[in-house]
Parts: structure tokens; sequence; C-alpha cells
């Protein structure tokens, strides 16, 4: 069953006619090509409309899409092959975070990312995509081996969160997450950014420092959700709406804010419309910075990487 949003109904009865028109068309033998051909106009600009006017709440809601691309889907469809690396070493495998060795165009990377499910156990087995300590120490290890060899490395981002659950807290989880934000920060190879869905709170950020931090275009990067954020000021989830946008969580006020160093367009209405596509268009971007980011020295990357978070948040009075 195809998942629609309230701002997409006018979409969905377009989409009925059309369906309905066509079966008269079969049944009957009749030539409704015009009808058809002015009712799919109509529905091509509704789309556009629609989708060229997103609300910040609109893009939360289709960052979250179930059927929006994952970390895994997008390395199947962006890698030539991929060897999956397991484990921190200390406690165990993170399953809500995954990473390996992969090679796209040729080019061996280091790719990281959250990863969610698409059914209930799925989801329980990936922890709904939000890590445990041992997820970002996974992480970090798998970042050192790659500076250990000289590769790049790129982070998927799409998390709700870092697990809040009492035992992650107990075993360190505040610390796995700074700890990486401070390796992250001098990691001696190239390192790019992807916020491909959801990007909350330190979750996001514990893989999420690097010399190019991008956004796709319907997702969202904030200290805290927008229901969060409205239980919090208005003691009520009825204000998340509102909370969305004074957050300036989209990717078009992020780059506003110079907060992030770019933005990828997504196919028309999401990612979810068209995988495929998507992650071509992903690819391209990705071996575009990695291209720009390996003829600079190392040195001059990680200083200008500790020079851009550094700068980020700071006022100059005049």
């Amino acid at each position: 069953m195809k998942i629609t949003f309230d701002f997409e109904k006018p979409l969905a009865e377009l989409q009925q006619q059309i369906d309905k028109v066509a079966q008269i068309e079969d049944k009957n033998k009749l030539d409704m090509s015009a009808t058809l051909a002015e009712l799919e106009g109509k529905l091509e600009a509704a789309k556009k409309e629609i989708y060229g006017n997103l609300t910040g709440w609109q893009k939360v809601q289709i960052s979250r899409h179930p059927e929006r691309p994952y970390t895994l889907q997008y390395i199947e469809l962006m890698c030539d092959d991929f060897i999956e690396l397991h484990g921190d070493r200390t406690v165990g495998d993170d399953k809500a975070i995954v990473g390996g060795f992969g090679s796209i165009n040729g080019e061996s990377v280091m790719i990281i990312g959250h990863q969610k499910g698409r059914n209930t156990k799925e989801r329980q087995y990936r922890n709904f995509g939000m890590a445990n300590p041992e997820g970002y120490r996974k992480a970090l290890r798998l970042m050192k081996l790659a500076e250990k060899f000289n590769k790049p490395v790129i982070t998927l981002i799409d998390t709700p969160g870092a697990y809040p659950g009492l035992e992650a807290e107990e075993r360190g989880q505040g610390e796995a997450i700074a700890r990486n934000l401070l390796e992250m920060a001098v990691l001696k190879v190239p390192v790019i950014c992807v916020i491909i869905g959801e990007g909350a709170s330190g979750g996001a950020l514990g893989i999420g420092i690097g010399d190019r931090v991008l956004m796709l275009d319907n997702s969202w990067y904030s200290v805290i959700s927008p229901e969060n954020c409205s239980t919090i000021l208005w003691k009520t989830w009825e204000n998340k709406e509102r909370a969305a946008e004074v957050l300036k969580l989209t990717s078009t006020e992020m780059l506003k804010n110079k907060l992030i160093d770019g933005v990828v367009k997504e196919p028309l209405g999401g990612a979810h419309q068209d995988p495929v596509a998507m992650a071509s268009i992903l690819k391209k971007q990705l071996l575009k910075e990695l291209k720009a980011l390996n003829e600079k020295h190392i040195d001059e990357l990680v200083a200008e990487r500790i020079e851009k978070f550094c700068s980020m948040g700071v006022v100059v009075e005049e």
C-alpha cells in the first residue's frame, strides 16, 4: 500500500482519476488519450507546485518515508563491490551502523552509515537506526583503518538520534560520540558526510565531521527533532510544524547559515520515488567532491576542517 502524506492528497486524487480513465479506455475500447494527456499535465504541474514549496515539517515527513533509500541500498547501487566489517573490538557489533571498504568507479573508500529497517523485524534488528556506543566505536575503528591505508571516508547519516537507553549511557554513549568528534576533526584522509534522511542531535554528529558536509534536498539536520522541541517549549507535540520552521533544519536553511557545504537535489517527490536515479546523482556528487579533496595536501585539509567547525556559531560584534 502506497503511503501518502496529507499534503500529497491532491496528487493521489489526480492519479486516481488517471487510473480510472485508463480503465474506462481499456474496457470500452475508447480513445481517451486527450483526457489522459490533460490529466497527466495537471498532475505534473501539481507535483512541481507542491514539491517546490515544501514546509520544514513536510520535508521532515519525506525524510522519514519508509521506502526512502537507506545506507545499504545506496552502497548496493553506487559501489562496484563492498566488504562489510563488523564489531568495535570491545563490546559487540552494533547493527544500527554499518560500514566497510567499497569501490566507487574503481576508487577504494571506507563507507560508514546508519541503517534502518523496512519491516518490524528489521527495525528491531537495526534498533530503528539508533546506535549504541559500540556503533560509534565501530565507526571510529573503521575510520582509523581507512586512515592507516590512506583511503577516503564517506559517511551516510540517517538517524532519529543516538540510542537513549540506560545501558547505552552506562557504556559511555556521550564519551563515544565526543571521541568521534575529536578524532574525525584531525583524521588524515578526506572525509565526506552526507545527511540522507534524518540528522538528529549527537547521533548524527557522531559521524558528521567532514571536509564536505552535504544534505539531500529532503533531509533535515538539527540538535533536536521538531516533536521533542515542541514538547519542551509548549508541553505538547501539537506545535511540531511550528518547531520545524523555527529550528531552520532544512537543507536550504542549513546552507544559508553556512552549516553545511552543499545540497544534493532529489528526484521530484523525494529519493523514494526513484532510488536508482537518486543513487546515481549522489554518486556523481561524491566523485566530484573526492576529486577536489584528493588534490589537496592532507595537512591543508585538516586545518581547513578544524577552521570550518570552529567558526560555526561565532558572533563578531562590530
